[in-house]
């Protein structure tokens, strides 16, 4: 690994990966937050110094302004081996632990560092389809038309998370018409009392 000029080390043109605006300012943020990340994770390059994985980063570290980055040279790797890397850098096998996260993590951070989370049209076709919902289960306490209420709303899922820990909401389970578990609801309605002390006791 070394610390090169930043105007020697080139994109790679069929770099499969894009990054939308928004993304790419955190990202940018974060390298002038965070610059020692960068030997912690260098650009990867081949002989002729061209990006194999990294290809976003280095364009955020011009945009910071950086003048020297640090890169580890793969020269070894045959032209198959390259394509190959390159796909395999960018794939992610893991999956976040969202309780964890809500419970340990500042949300506004995470946000800040470019976590987000995105449902699939798989995952919404299926959570949206009345044949996979066992309506035989009751998942929450009907309102009574006489009592006095609020609505909350939540734009993300983190602050959902959050909400169902700070309230103790507990998720309740039906079954698909397959047969497979699925966590269609949670208990929304709580009583008011209940709610405004677990809101002190929060603080």
């Amino acid at each position: 690994m070394e610390l090169v000029n930043i105007q020697e080390v080139k994109n790679n043109e069929d770099n499969p990966r894009f990054i939308k605006d928004n993304k790419f300012k955190k990202l940018v943020k974060s390298i002038k937050e965070f610059p020692e990340m960068l030997k912690l994770r260098p650009i990867v390059v081949n002989k002729d110094m061209v990006v194999l994985g990294g290809n976003m980063r280095l364009k955020a570290c011009k945009e910071a302004g950086l003048k020297e980055v640090w890169v580890l040279k793969a020269d070894d790797l045959t032209e198959k081996q390259q394509r190959e890397f390159i796909v395999k850098d960018n794939v992610g096998f893991g999956e976040w632990n969202w309780d964890l996260l809500a419970n340990e993590w500042d949300k506004q951070q995470l946000g800040d560092w470019g976590l987000e989370i995105v449902l699939t049209d798989e995952d919404i076709e299926e959570m949206n389809n009345p044949e996979n919902i066992d309506t035989e289960n009751i998942f929450a306490t009907e309102l009574d038309r006489q009592s006095n209420y609020i609505v909350l709303k939540f734009e993300t899922d983190i602050d959902w998370i959050q909400a169902k820990t700070v309230f103790g909401l507990q998720t309740e389970t039906g079954r698909r018409a397959n047969g497979k578990e699925w966590s269609k609801g949670i208990g929304r309605v709580l009583n008011g009392s209940d709610a405004i002390n677990k809101l002190m006791n929060e603080n």
